[in-house]
């Protein structure tokens, strides 16, 4: 069985030492790096399953590092940073990565963190069966196996959360799920404080979807409730 590669970028090595202790006791191989220019030379040269990436990194932020990664790649990421702010979580999440948490941290904590995110992960990416064929509504297309999203043909370019969501809203069509319902479907995690996440990836999805310039919305919000796909 292939052994699970795990990237830890911190230019803090103490931290990197510590978090590779703990998940090489979980059978990980890890691989460390100390700035965000390197970070994406190992993405781009090794096969990488889940990055954890410090934000504030000399050459390149860790903001930069995730734009770059999510052009071509889907792992799993998760922000481990000094950042505390609402704000600094809510871009985190909304620019690609899968999961953030705050310094100091928990290890135990993120390594039940970093296999969470890796059995959602392998899960979403298993070989698809004849259920999971293509869902359409209207013009748009989403492939679960392609893990692509087509609007009349033209690419819609979605952050796997985005991906995520919208794919679960389409394969129960006029299901209303509230913002509790995603966050821990979509982020496998506890609801707390996720209502604004879960609001946030609304907002860009909508409007990655060009909701605003059509006469019947795809997504519709269900007040005091939550959201659904209208099939």
């Amino acid at each position: 069985m292939k052994r699970i590669s795990i990237l830890i970028a911190d230019d803090e090595e103490e931290i990197a030492d510590l978090i590779t202790i703990h998940l090489e006791k979980e059978g990980y191989y890890c691989v460390k790096v100390t700035d965000g220019q390197k970070a994406v030379s190992v993405v781009e040269t090794q096969v990488i399953d889940l990055l954890i990436l410090d934000i504030m990194m000399p050459k390149m932020d860790g903001f930069e590092v995730i734009r770059r990664i999510r052009e071509k790649h889907n792992m799993p990421i998760i922000f481990l940073s000094a950042k505390t702010s609402d704000f600094d979580k809510v871009q985190g999440l909304v620019i690609g990565a899968d999961d953030y948490m705050t310094k100091p941290f928990i290890p135990i904590e993120l390594v039940a963190r970093v296999n969470a995110q890796l059995r959602r992960f392998m899960k979403f990416n298993q070989p698809m069966t004849q259920q999971n064929s293509n869902l359409e509504f209207g013009g748009l297309t989403i492939s679960p196996e392609q893990r692509t999203v087509t609007l009349y043909g033209r690419n819609i370019e979605l952050t796997p959360k985005e991906f995520e969501i919208l794919y679960l809203l389409a394969s129960n069509p006029n299901k209303v799920y509230s913002a509790e319902d995603i966050f821990q479907k979509v982020w496998g995690d506890a609801y707390y404080e996720g209502g604004n996440t879960v609001m946030v990836h609304i907002r860009t999805l909508r409007k990655k979807l060009e909701e605003d310039k059509r006469k019947n919305k795809l997504i519709k919000t269900v007040w005091g409730v939550g959201y659904k796909l209208n099939g």
